[in-house]
């Protein structure tokens, strides 16, 4: 076993361990996370929001469209594995057919033409899986240069990056590196408008951010129909 494994074993453990104490408190390591919090904000203020804005000036919205199919193209993969993970085959079908159309007619994803035949995109991770199968979440935690998640999704997105993320397991580094850059910039520069209503709305960031990331992860989880609590 790999020390990269015995992280996630630890890491899948604690999550399996700590559900009670993450509903007791949703963060119990806050003091940890602002600070990563911090690290992160100051990372998109220097370099990523400069260049989401330059990103979003120079390139026309029809290439910045383009660029974001592209890559929601190769997400379908990851999709289409935890769709067949979570046992929704009927899913998995239309995913499969989503993810040949575009890659064939659409120009290897930078047309979606899929949605336009009324085969909408589905957002499905490992993370997602775990869920659906019960493991809790665990603490939530902000990771470095990455943002928001927990312990269930952290071990989720090793996974998925380590698996299905065709961009990340491409041997050529001349193509990879800037793949990852232009993906990084193209999902920040979607952000923009986002980022600016927060602040203009005199937010608590760190909140926010956390309170919708774990609302959102829950209703992904139970495809919208999330358990009442009591």
């Amino acid at each position: 076993m790999t020390v990269r494994h015995f992280i996630l074993v630890a890491m899948l453990a604690s999550g399996l361990s700590l559900p009670a104490c993450a509903e007791e408190s949703i963060d119990p390591l806050e003091s940890f996370n602002r600070g990563v919090f911090s690290f992160n904000k100051g990372v998109d203020d220097a370099v990523l929001r400069p260049l989401a804005r330059g990103y979003e000036a120079v390139l026309p919205s029809f290439a910045r469209t383009g660029v974001r199919n592209f890559f929601s193209n190769l997400n379908d993969v990851t999709v289409l594995a935890n769709d067949i993970l979570q046992l929704k085959l009927e899913q998995s079908s239309f995913d499969f057919m989503r993810l040949t159309v575009n890659t064939t007619f659409g120009l290897f994803g930078l047309l979606d033409v899929a949605s336009e035949m009324g085969l909408r995109k589905h957002n499905e991770d490992f993370g997602q899986t775990l869920g659906r199968w019960g493991v809790g979440t665990g603490p939530y935690l902000v990771l470095p240069l990455l943002g928001p998640s927990n312990f269930r999704d952290t071990v989720g997105y090793v996974v998925d990056t380590d698996q299905t993320d065709l961009v990340w397991k491409h041997n050529t580094v001349s193509v990879r590196n800037p793949a990852i850059a232009l993906s990084v910039v193209s999902k920040r520069a979607d952000l923009l408008a986002a980022t600016r209503a927060i602040e203009s709305a005199a937010l608590d960031d760190y909140e926010f951010t956390r309170d919708f990331y774990l609302e959102r992860r829950n209703g992904l989880v139970y495809d919208g129909k999330p358990p009442e609590e009591e």
